[in-house]
């Protein structure tokens, strides 16, 4: 194996559900089986990191300022679900059961891993509840340990201005997350959605 293909495959690696046998079979399929589709993966992959980046309202990936859920107006801005990934928030999308508007905290607190408040995506969406724009705030996070103490730290910094609190209701396995769940399960958790507050 040449030095090359071994930094190749030991970055591909490095994604998410790939593991050595993945790896080696995607390098193999790109350099041997069909190599000219490596300038435009490359050019694919270089195009995205210039200019994907975070919506500047909630955190959304974005080509532009805001994406586009938080530049359709016709969505409902006083509605918020609050979600850990991008990833959770694209599965509630296509459940096709919730018309309002998102906030991605981009984790969720887990001293364990080294994950703490300042680390996460809090002081926008507190400063978006301060606007004044916020009527019920939709926590959408895992039903795990972590998932909670997410929740209750958010709770306990809330401001006092009569934003609704509400938890998705869950179908979703114990220790399961949002992004697991097909169309359906998700449709029936968030309009079984329970107040929290």
């Amino acid at each position: 194996m040449t030095p090359a293909l071994e930094q190749l495959q030991k970055q591909l690696k490095q994604l998410p559900g790939v593991g050595y046998r993945s790896a080696e079979r995607i390098a193999l399929h790109l350099l041997v089986e069909k190599p000219a589709r490596l300038p435009e993966l490359v050019a694919a992959l270089e195009s995205a990191a210039s200019k994907v980046r975070r919506c500047a309202l909630c955190g959304n990936l974005s080509e532009e300022e805001l994406c586009p859920v938080c530049a359709d107006e016709k969505r409902s801005s006083g509605q918020v679900c609050v979600v850990e990934y991008v990833p959770d928030l694209a599965a509630i999308e296509r459940s096709g059961a919730y018309r309002g508007r998102y906030h991605v905290l981009h984790g969720k607190l887990s001293p364990i891993r080294g994950v703490a408040p300042e680390d996460l995506n809090f002081s926008s969406l507190l400063q978006r509840i301060d606007a004044g724009e916020i009527t019920e705030l939709i926590l959408a996070l895992s039903n795990d340990v972590e998932g909670e103490a997410t929740c209750h730290y958010l709770l306990e910094r809330l401001p006092q201005t009569g934003v609704k609190v509400t938890r998705i209701g869950f179908g979703l396995p114990s220790g399961s997350g949002v992004l697991y769940a097909d169309a359906v399960t998700l449709k029936s958790a968030l309009e079984a959605r329970r107040d929290y507050s």
